[in-house]
């Protein structure tokens, strides 16, 4: 028999046998997209973040300062973390778990419902974003994110138009800008999500949104390390 006939009567099953290879490596699962679980040789413990936990909380539970666990793990200042991430907690001897039942009054809650536009660190209208820019859903209320004092009030503060800042007398202070309205003055105590001010818009730029920002001492810190 020929050479180039035996080629043709086995044709198909070669066809059909690489269909089949490549169908199985098809059905392969994929490789996870959740980040790999850094390695250090230094003390402490890994957490596993869960739904609804933040850096800030995290850190407050292991009573470790959060700029170190951002270092130690080498994330980056605009990022955000996600549920099933492994971060290393340094210095920890064993894992809090009963921290993360509820919420602490110390932490931060977000001071509008709505859709982050512009998120920390991004270029936005030409400037470096040192907050967050929140624009609003349906309701116009400001929050206040945490309890404090209202340490600034300016009716027209440069690009910010009206814009308060309350101090929440641990080294921590919040900013919120491009106020239509506001409710509060200069030395007032204000409760957490009491409704201190509506968004509004300004100059040119007419998308009413909320400029928020966390700071540390006069830091700007990522927002998304502290809100849940």
């Amino acid at each position: 028999m020929r050479k180039d006939s035996l080629k043709f009567r086995f044709f198909p099953y070669i066809l059909t046998t690489i269909c089949y290879l490549l169908f199985l490596s098809g059905c392969a699962t994929p490789p996870s997209t959740l980040p790999l679980k850094p390695k250090f040789s230094m003390p402490g413990v890994y957490h596993q973040v869960e739904k609804g936990q933040t850096l800030w909380r995290i850190s407050k539970a292991y009573n470790v300062d959060l700029d170190e666990i951002v270092r130690i793990n080498h994330i980056p200042d605009a990022a955000s973390i996600e549920p099933g991430q492994s971060i290393f907690i340094p210095s920890a001897k064993q894992k809090k778990q009963q921290l993360f039942a509820e919420a602490s009054p110390e932490d931060f809650a977000w001071p509008l419902k709505g859709r982050v536009i512009a998120g920390f660190g991004q270029t936005f209208n030409d400037m470096i974003n040192k907050g967050i820019n929140i624009q609003k859903v349906n309701d116009q209320d400001v929050l206040a994110s945490r309890s404090g004092k209202v340490a600034f009030y300016n009716n027209n503060f440069e690009s910010f138009g009206k814009t308060i800042i309350i101090d929440h007398g641990d080294g921590f202070s919040t900013v919120y800008a491009r106020n239509s309205e506001v409710f509060v003055k200069t030395g007032d105590y204000v409760q957490k999500r009491a409704v201190i001010a509506r968004i509004g818009s300004l100059g040119r730029d007419r998308n009413p949104y909320l400029h928020f920002e966390i700071r540390k001492g006069h830091i700007p810190q990522n927002p998304y390390f502290y809100l849940p």
